[in-house]
């Protein structure tokens, strides 16, 4: 920016926009000091009642690793929600919270023995695998345990490829349930995962027919299974205008297929965390300094990738990235706190003269944010959490 430019742009905000979303920002902004994070309870009740309208055959199970904040988890108890963990820390958070042992799933195809354990210990039944060696440990720790077998699927077009890691081949399903059986577990169905943030619906119907084969197989054998899990994977739209993205139009799609391919007698539950949590969250941040370098402003906010931004690392995710501000845009770049230059949001965004003390706020960040946040890196704290 010239001299002349930067002369024309006084530091007075213009008319602000008190409705919706940047009226509560204000009214939090008298409250509380940034960074801190709003979980929005009605946005959280709105996506568990719109996933339940959509996909009405198909019950929910939080994955609390999307955000495992008490608040979200309660709210979702509360909902007569079912919940999704990976480890027995998870598990007894859960059940602190007030979930029944019935509605959690242990959906970690890889488990140490001590908390395989502790599943047997509070009667947490259903898990998941996907190796033959997991089924000798989960007959040894916990006898009669009900399991789904995860194969692996197509994950094109997902922005977090999940098959690279987990999974049985689709072609070793049926064998791996029939030894399950022999080592006296009781095999009930199929599990899969589509990537996380799937856009493409084909994942689904793929799985969805490659699923009700092995159905096919096991009952033709002798082996009647009982439960399909879609996984997760429903994407959110994380820009205003982002196009690409309809959970309607997907879940009809996913719906047409069940009913083609499945009798009414199969139980049908999914592992939905960043669709449930995701929209929830409001990140509001200022700006702390400010410099101009590589001819574009430079802004350096109060949170970053080691803290709530974390998602931009861990989860490939992108935000949008608004102020209080109108007027001209000029190309700027944002980082956050720390003193590590890996801590850069941003070299190419589209917003207003910022001045120190200005808002930069994210929506649509309620899910792995916080959730996988580095506590204190250099000494900065994740963002407050306020449920409203």
């Amino acid at each position: 920016m010239n001299q002349t430019q930067q002369n024309n742009l006084k530091p007075l905000r213009s008319k602000p926009d008190l409705s919706g979303i940047e009226a509560l920002i204000r009214l939090m902004l008298k409250k509380h000091r940034t960074p801190f994070m709003l979980i929005r309870r009605p946005v959280l009740e709105k996506q568990y009642y719109r996933f339940k309208k959509c996909l009405p055959e198909v019950t929910p199970y939080y994955a609390i690793k999307a955000n495992p904040y008490p608040g979200i988890i309660k709210t979702f108890v509360k909902l007569g929600a079912s919940f999704d963990v990976a480890s027995a820390n998870e598990m007894k958070q859960v059940l602190r919270l007030g979930a029944t042992p019935s509605k959690i799933i242990f959906a970690n195809t890889i488990k140490s023995n001590e908390d395989i354990e502790f599943a047997r210990r509070r009667r947490v039944r259903l898990m998941t695998f996907d190796n033959e060696p997991e089924l000798y440990k989960i007959a040894k720790f916990y006898p009669k345990a009900r399991v789904l077998v995860r194969i692996k699927v197509a994950n094109q077009g997902s922005v977090v490829e999940l098959s690279l890691k987990f999974g049985a081949d689709a072609d070793q399903a049926y064998f791996m349930l029939r030894k399950a059986k022999a080592l006296g577990l009781a095999p009930v169905g199929v599990s899969f995962h589509v990537g996380s943030q799937s856009t493409n619906v084909e994942n689904y119907l793929q799985a969805l027919e490659i699923t009700s084969n092995i159905f096919k197989e096991s009952k033709a054998n002798g082996l009647p299974l009982k439960i399909v899990d879609l996984g997760g994977g429903f994407p959110i739209q994380h820009f205003d205008n982002e196009i690409g993205i309809n959970f309607e139009r997907m879940a009809y799609q996913i719906r047409k297929q069940m009913k083609a391919m499945f009798d009414r007698s199969v139980k049908f539950i999914a592992e939905p965390g960043r669709f449930l949590a995701g929209p929830s969250g409001i990140l509001v941040t200022q700006v702390i300094g400010r410099t101009f370098r590589n001819n574009k402003n430079y802004y350096y906010l109060n949170d970053g990738i080691y803290a709530d931004f974390s998602g931009m690392v861990f989860d490939h995710c992108k935000y949008e990235f608004k102020t209080f501000r109108r007027g001209p845009r000029f190309l700027s770049a944002l980082a956050g706190p720390t003193c590590d230059s890996f801590d850069t949001l941003s070299m190419n965004e589209e917003i207003p003269e910022l001045y120190v003390g200005d808002v930069v706020y994210v929506k649509n960040i309620g899910a792995y944010s916080c959730a996988s946040a580095v506590p204190n890196f250099n000494g900065f704290s994740p963002a407050k959490i306020i449920m409203v």
